[in-house]
C-alpha cells in the first residue's frame, strides 16, 4: 500500500514516526510531505526520514489564505502524480479536500475540540476522523474513537525511553530542580482569540518560578534580551526527555501540557478564550488528565496558574506522587502506535469492524 501523510507541526512528527517506521518494516510505502513550521524539519531530519515540503508558515490571515490555497494546490499535483492508496494528517482539511478530489480514502486525527476553523473544513470531507475516546463532539459514523491519546503514541513505554544525557547538555545535576515554561506565537488558526500569559509579563512570572528552581523557556515566538539567556538550547528530539526530568511543566502550550503529564511531570496549561473560560474544559483530553487522574491542571490567568505552581512545587514528593498517577494512566490506556498501526495496515477492513461494532450497539 502506498500511503501519502501530511505533517503540519512538530507534534506531527512525534505521533507518526513509529507508525511509519511500522509500515515501511512491513513493506508500505510512505510519502511524507510538510510544511516549515517550528522545528518540524529539524524533527524529520533527526529521524531521517525523507520528506517534501510544500509550504513555510504564515501569521497574517492574507498569508494563510494564500498559504491554504498554494498548499492545497501543491498536494493536489503530488497525491495525482504518485496516486496513493491512502492519505493521513492530522486536523487537516489538505488531505480531506485532495482525497475526495483524486477519489482515494483519507483518515484525519484529531483531539481538539475547539479548533472550529479547521474542523469544519475538514470533518465533512474526511472519510475517516480517529479520535480520543473522551473526545467530547460526536461526529456520526466516520469518527472511530480508540482508548488513548496522541501523546501516548510516543510516550507510552513501549516506544520512549528518557535520555538523561539531556542533564549532561543543560548543566543539570540528577537531583536538581527545574522547571520548564512553554511560550507560543498565538498565530494558528485554532488560537485566534485565545490568549495566554500577559505580555510583557513574562520575566516576572520566570522570577516567581526561580526561587524553586532554575528555569528554562520553549518558545514558539522570540525571546527578549532579558529572556534569551532562559532559552533552552538542546536538540528537539531530546525535549521529552527534559520533560520527563522536570519538576513542573507550566505554560502556554497544551500538547506540552499533556506530554509532561504523561511523562509523570507536574503540568500547568494556561490559555483562555475571549470569554474568559479556561480552554482545558472544552478539551475531553484535558478534563479526563484532570479529573480522572489528576495529571494536569489548566486555568485561564497566569495568577491563577501560580498559585497552583507554587502548591506543587512546595510538595517536595510531587514527583513521586505523579508518577504513581502516571502507572495508573498506562495501565488503562492503549499504546496507541500499536492500535493506529494495525488500524491503517488492515484499512478499509478495519473502519468496516468499526462499523460493524456500531450497528451491534444500536
Amino acid at each position: 500500500m502506498r500511503i501519502l501523510i501530511n505533517i503540519g507541526h512538530p507534534a506531527h512528527v512525534h505521533l507518526f514516526r513509529n507508525v511509519i517506521n511500522n509500515l515501511e518494516k512491513k513493506g508500505h510505502k510512505i510519502d511524507i510531505v510538510t510544511r516549515d513550521k517550528d522545528v518540524t524539519l529539524k524533527l524529520l531530519d533527526s529521524f531521517k526520514f525523507d520528506y517534501k515540503v510544500m509550504s513555510g508558515y504564515y501569521n497574517t490571515l492574507l498569508g494563510k489564505m494564500y498559504d491554504f490555497l498554494k498548499t492545497e494546490l501543491k498536494l493536489s499535483k503530488i497525491a495525482f502524480k504518485i496516486q496513493p492508496d491512502l492519505l493521513i494528517a492530522v486536523g487537516d482539511p489538505y488531505v480531506a479536500h485532495v482525497g475526495l478530489f483524486i477519489r482515494k480514502p483519507s483518515i484525519v486525527f484529531t483531539d481538539t475540540e475547539d479548533a472550529k476553523l479547521a474542523n469544519r473544513l475538514t470533518f465533512p470531507f474526511a472519510t475517516v476522523i480517529c479520535t480520543p475516546s473522551v473526545f467530547k463532539k460526536d461526529l456520526g459514523k466516520k469518527q472511530v474513537r480508540y482508548n488513548g491519546y496522541h501523546e501516548l503514541a510516543y510516550l507510552h513505554p513501549n516506544w520512549f525511553i528518557p535520555d538523561p544525557t539531556v542533564l549532561d547538555d543543560l548543566g543539570i545535576s540528577k537531583n536538581e530542580k527545574f522547571i520548564v515554561v512553554r511560550f507560543i506565537s498565538w498565530a494558528a488558526s485554532h488560537d485566534m482569540n485565545l490568549s495566554g500569559i500577559k505580555e510583557n509579563s513574562e520575566l516576572s512570572f520566570i522570577k516567581k518560578l526561580e526561587k524553586y528552581g532554575r528555569v528554562y523557556i520553549s518558545s514558539e515566538k522570540p525571546l527578549n534580551s532579558e529572556l534569551a539567556s532562559y532559552s533552552i538550547k538542546i536538540p528537539p528530539e531530546k525535549m521529552h526527555s527534559l520533560l520527563y526530568y522536570a519538576h513542573l511543566y507550566i505554560g502556554e502550550g497544551g500538547t506540552m501540557a499533556a506530554e509532561a503529564a504523561l511523562l509523570g511531570t507536574p503540568a500547568i496549561h494556561i490559555e483562555a478564550n475571549a470569554s474568559g473560560q479556561a480552554t482545558g474544559s472544552l478539551c475531553g483530553n484535558f478534563i479526563e488528565l484532570r479529573d480522572k487522574y489528576g495529571l494536569l491542571y489548566y486555568y485561564p490567568t497566569q495568577e491563577d496558574a501560580l498559585e497552583k505552581a507554587n502548591e506543587i512545587l512546595g510538595n517536595p514528593r510531587s514527583k513521586e506522587e505523579w508518577h504513581s498517577k502516571k502507572e495508573k494512566l498506562l495501565a488503562e490506556k492503549i499504546d496507541v502506535t500499536a492500535w493506529m498501526t494495525d488500524f491503517i495496515e488492515r484499512y478499509p477492513e478495519s473502519f468496516y469492524e468499526h462499523l460493524r461494532n456500531l450497528e451491534r450497539i444500536t
